[in-house]
């Protein structure tokens, strides 16, 4: 076993399958929303075969909206096309323990064709471009990202069948850094802890949010593609032990008019002999690599916003004076500014502010890179810090609507440049579907304004 506890090498995993230890492995890919689709595989059939060989899913998997409906407008998969198969290639880096399931390891997958080759739209391939593009500038990304959730005591089948109203948050008011009030719901708080701890993941933290029954739970910075990967196993580890607990918890950017569920990005840069880079003698400790790199942030933001905040519900979080960013400008250790700079020397780092608990962070991580590797080429001039509160300046915003971010993105040349049309295309007609899914409802809120009084 590796030195992190839960993880497995190969050999190991077959030593606990031998001993009956092990019985099922579950082969995942992260899905256009950030979710874990694939198939259980048993144990014996997965060593054997899966391991040396790779398993199929059905191509669709990247192509569907939230609630699987298979839906028009993408190249890689259709009825036309005969809704085929990809490769799902385990990286048995990823290979780990699953304590919230008895028996049970778990592996992450590329996605490959059939025929060969990468699917380049994959959000695991989206980043993996990006993290060579910084590669070949002899460069790496580390980082860290800040979920937050609402706790439910009820059910997710309960939930489910009152349309999702009238739900008991776990807490009843404000718990912000509350130790009474992660006191109330330590024992799930501590399971998630724990059973993510012997999932491989360095956990740092628990602790309450202002929402009623919000919560965030801290893990470590790593390299950026094991932190995605952290991060997708996490989130829908969460969920299962919450639904065993008979509970359920939410990710959705923005639950209720209170405060919404954020996902803060932490981002750093290292080079190919791990020195961190971004620490100088310039102004406020900044190397240019640092005003480079932050430059192309402030440049990019606006553009590509929908890779941060890829839902209708994403953006009613950016409410002034909610923690939630409006303003595209940046800070040191100021939290009105969507890009707040923070620590120094070693650990000085960027935190994106915009993404919601709803981001898939292969694709807000692959952004995040793409837009400092155009500071960092172009050697961009930083802007002079703001000072202040920012929700009140005349700074410029982010999108406040998806449909607006969508355009944003398919006007981007840095996007184009950075990610190449094929995902470009494939994202924003994901963004149409999601824009026509939401005209076409009709809400709670217009029945209660229009059933009797217009």
């Amino acid at each position: 076993m590796n030195s992190a506890r839960g993880i497995l090498t190969v050999d190991r995993l077959r030593e606990l399958v031998d001993e009956d230890v092990v019985d099922t492995v579950l082969v995942a890919m992260t899905d256009m929303q950030g979710r874990l689709q694939g198939k259980r595989c048993a144990a014996d059939y997965f060593v054997n075969e899966v391991v040396p060989h790779a398993t199929e899913a059905c191509n669709y998997l990247l192509a569907v909206d939230v609630d699987m409906n298979t839906v028009e407008g993408y190249e890689i998969s259709s009825w036309e096309r005969g809704y085929g198969d990809f490769v799902l290639r385990p990286d048995l880096s990823t290979l780990r323990l699953v304590p919230w399931h008895e028996g049970t390891a778990l592996v992450l997958a590329d996605v490959e064709r059939v025929q060969g080759g990468e699917v380049a739209v994959s959000p695991r391939q989206v980043l993996r471009r990006q993290l060579d593009r910084l590669a070949e500038r002899g460069l790496a990304a580390f980082v860290g990202t800040e979920l937050e959730f609402i706790v439910f005591d009820d059910s997710y089948e309960s939930a489910w069948w009152s349309g999702y109203r009238d739900l008991t948050p776990a807490n009843q008011y404000n718990v912000d850094y509350s130790l009474l009030g992660t006191g109330r719901i330590e024992p799930l708080l501590r399971r998630i802890r724990n059973e993510m701890r012997d999932a491989g993941m360095y956990v740092e933290s628990a602790k309450g949010e202002c929402n009623p029954g919000q919560h965030e739970i801290a893990f470590r910075y790593t390299d950026a593609l094991s932190t995605c990967d952290n991060h997708s196993v996490y989130k829908t580890g969460a969920k299962e032990i919450a639904a065993q607990e008979g509970r359920s918890l939410t990710f959705m950017a923005k639950f209720n008019e209170r405060e919404g569920n954020s996902c803060h990005i932490h981002i750093s840069l290292r080079s190919a002999d791990g020195e961190p880079v971004l620490a100088g003698d310039g102004p406020g400790g900044f190397s240019r690599t640092m005003e480079h790199f932050l430059a192309g942030q402030l440049a990019c933001l606006r553009e590509l916003t929908y890779f941060f905040a890829p839902n209708i519900n994403s953006y009613k979080r950016f409410v002034p004076g909610s923690f939630a960013p409006t303003a595209v400008a940046w800070g040191t250790d100021n939290r009105t500014c969507a890009l707040r700079v923070v620590g120094h020397g070693q650990s000085l780092r960027v935190e994106n502010r915009v993404p919601g608990g709803d981001v898939n962070p292969y694709l807000a991580v692959a952004a995040l890179i793409a837009a400092g590797l155009h500071g960092i080429e172009n050697e961009l001039p930083l802007e002079p810090e703001f000072i202040g509160n920012a929700y009140g300046s005349d700074k410029p915003t982010v999108p406040s609507n998806l449909r607006d971010a969508a355009q944003l993105l398919s006007d981007s040349k840095v996007a184009r440049a950075a990610f190449g049309d094929e995902v470009i295309a494939h994202y924003l007609n994901a963004a149409r579907v999601e824009l026509a899914a939401f005209d076409a409802a009709v809400t709670d809120w217009e029945r209660i304004r229009g059933f009797e009084r217009l």
